[in-house]
């Protein structure tokens, strides 16, 4: 689960995202209209268990412009999110790590629709990748925030939405999938975190030790093997191949973003990738692919080795048959046949 998190919102609920929606759900759409107010309304979503809030009383909590909401399960989640929008505040603040962002999303998702209030990312968290990809700095305050919200500067992202391919259901929307051995990742980047590593560090970290313990581990090691697991491009109407080596039915690793920067500076779908879904697939864990990933990580290209073993594509959107769990920003979700494709475009500010 996400180190983000806070307790029954985003570990009890998480799995009810993709159930079939209730009768309030369907019968309401989205209320929210912003306003354009001279002292603009703020929201805040605040996660107090977010690394860096922990001990930390909210900011600017005393002006009557600001709302502050803590709320502690998934339900009043949803209820906060919905005043907020009856309110038509002019900015939601998400005071919390990627995990946090994620389910402020994927809640947010019924409510809001196509038409987000500008949103202000406060990077709380113990990985931010978020913060990376907008360009935020690391000890970014509410009130730095807000003063670049009047300068009106912004970036714009769509998240992944991801839904049940069989329909019916709701949607989580996130920034970064990942199955196969990506959620063995995830779990050693909790270990690092636990150890004391945060941000990019934590990420360089997590990736490292993924690709020593890929490389030198023997048959039968958990690190080397594959998750079953289909990958559909609905855009071109066909299955994404696979390179032959191992069972046709499984894979080694997948991992999906929209992300558009990433720590470190690395460029892990190529040098000029663009805006949308970018998509990394690995069948199998070759040595040779293995042995390239760090330079493959940073742009360069796959070369012979990589043409059997291993792709990127761009696109979308895409249908994902996984006989294992998948990760989004952190936290696990079930397997299952999902469909992944961009949500709306979110206008975040930036410095």
């Amino acid at each position: 689960m996400s180190p983000e998190v806070h307790g029954t919102i985003y570990e009890l609920d998480t799995l009810r995202l993709f159930e079939q929606p209730s009768s309030r759900t369907l019968a309401r759409p989205s209320r929210y209209v912003p306003r354009g107010r001279a002292v603009p309304l703020v929201g805040i979503v605040r996660n107090p268990r977010s690394h860096r809030n922990k001990g930390h009383e909210p900011e600017l909590a005393d002006c009557s412009n600001i709302l502050t909401e803590t709320p502690r399960t998934r339900e009043a989640l949803h209820a906060c999110l919905a005043e907020f929008a009856e309110r038509g505040i002019d900015y939601l603040v998400v005071d919390g790590g990627d995990g946090t962002v994620r389910d402020v999303l994927s809640c947010g998702a019924e409510i809001f629709g196509a038409v987000w209030p500008r949103l202000i990312v406060l990077p709380k968290g113990k990985t931010n990748a978020l913060t990376v990809d907008l360009g935020l700095p690391n000890r970014w305050s509410l009130a730095d925030a807000l003063a670049a919200a009047q300068r009106g500067k912004v970036v714009r992202r769509s998240p992944l939405r991801i839904t049940s391919a069989q329909g019916g259901g709701g949607c989580a929307q996130g920034f970064v999938m990942g199955a196969g051995v990506f959620t063995l990742a995830t779990e050693a980047g909790q270990e690092a975190h636990r150890r004391g590593a945060f941000n990019s560090f934590a990420v360089a970290l997590t990736v490292l030790w993924a690709i020593v313990q890929s490389f030198a581990g023997r048959a039968g090691n958990v690190w080397r093997s594959c998750t079953p697991m289909r990958i559909f491009d609905r855009s071109a109407g066909s299955e994404i191949p696979h390179g032959g080596r191992g069972d046709p039915g499984e894979r080694f690793l997948a991992v999906a973003t929209t992300f558009e920067r990433f720590p470190l500076g690395a460029r892990p779908f190529g040098r000029h990738p663009g805006a949308g879904i970018k998509l990394a697939v690995m069948d199998y864990p070759v040595r040779r692919l293995l042995a390239r990933l760090p330079a493959i990580l940073f742009g360069g290209g796959m070369g012979r080795t990589g043409q059997s073993a291993g792709r990127r594509v761009t696109g979308g959107p895409f249908e994902f048959d996984l006989g294992g769990a998948f990760i989004l920003d952190g936290e696990a979700f079930p397997a299952g046949r999902y469909l992944v494709d961009e949500g709306p475009q979110l206008s975040f500010v930036v410095p």
